[in-house]
């Protein structure tokens, strides 16, 4: 029987989330696999995968926060927001040159782009519109109004600014909260400067606590497959609660634990709750002055 665990892959451009699923399936001998979080097929990076029970993770690590490492150019619009898409033609008289903006100004625009802030998504993107996925409304020819969606942006940093002829490419870094999009934080960049501008690199160097430098390509898993066992990845990823041996008995039935066992962990949202021989039994949540299980592990 295929172990449980977390992979985590190093994507590489070109491929989709999918593709990479495809990949881990049969080098796992398993088709009980999933990710957690998608990358665009343009984005490279940290991809999450989980096999057999780790799958059950992977709804509550697609909420982490991420990082990302990204080039954002200055001067041109496309129709995805990113340099997959087809080119926005500039309006007439042209739009403000891109080149000549100084770093303060983009600072002082970046700055305006972090924080809790609302954050309108891409119309080619994947959320559904009256039961219909938004890139097929847009490339069928319709204008759909995505509502704005609050998120976080923690950190967004410049690092360089490079002239491109009449362009003006910007490396920076970006920490977030789970659906946040690079993409649209390019657009909206290029609106507040008069510019338009588009994502035109992409990688994900971190989801939660897991880093881009413990990644792996698909080629190198091919050579060596290896993965992170399902115990140390929750671990990783949740503050841990500790059960007694009765107490691991009735969360693996589903029943929820009252009292001070809810108060020890009512404040630190979900918990990997372990039995005394240190086996993953379950994710937990306070819910009143109960811990309710979220998902459980064992048989």
């Amino acid at each position: 029987m295929t172990e449980s665990g977390l992979v985590i892959v190093d994507k590489s451009g070109g491929m989709t989330s999918h593709d990479v699923v495809a990949r881990i399936r049969l080098l796992a001998g398993t088709r009980r696999v999933g990710h957690a979080g998608t990358l665009d097929p343009m984005a490279t990076g940290v991809l999450l995968i989980g096999v057999e029970k780790a799958t059950r993770l992977l709804g509550h690590l697609a909420l982490a926060e991420k990082e990302y490492a990204a080039t954002i150019r200055l001067g041109q619009s496309t129709i995805t927001d990113d340099a997959e898409g087809e080119v926005i033609p500039a309006s007439a008289p042209p739009a403000r040159p891109a080149a000549g903006i100084g770093e303060p100004e983009l600072r002082a625009a970046l700055s305006n782009l972090t924080g809790e802030i609302q954050q309108v998504p891409p119309k080619i993107s994947a959320i559904k519109i009256k039961g219909k996925r938004a890139y097929h409304l847009t490339r069928s020819g319709a204008s759909p109004e995505l509502a704005p969606r609050t998120v976080t942006v923690a950190r967004l940093d410049l690092l360089a600014a490079r002239p491109a002829g009449d362009f003006l490419d910007l490396d920076v870094t970006v920490t977030c909260s789970s659906g946040t999009y690079i993409r649209a934080i390019a657009r909206d960049l290029g609106v507040a400067l008069g510019t338009g501008g588009h994502l035109t690199a992409l990688r994900r160097t971190r989801v939660g606590p897991y880093e881009v430098a413990a990644a792996r390509t698909l080629d190198e898993l091919a050579e060596n497959f290896e993965f992170t066992p399902l115990a140390v990845a929750a671990e990783a990823a949740f503050p841990s609660l500790r059960l007694t041996a009765e107490q691991a008995r009735l969360v693996s039935h589903g029943v929820r634990l009252r009292a001070c066992t809810a108060d020890a962990a009512a404040d630190a949202g979900t918990v990997a709750a372990f039995d005394p021989d240190h086996n993953l039994i379950a994710l937990l949540t306070a819910q009143n002055d109960e811990m309710q299980p979220l998902a459980v592990f064992v048989p």
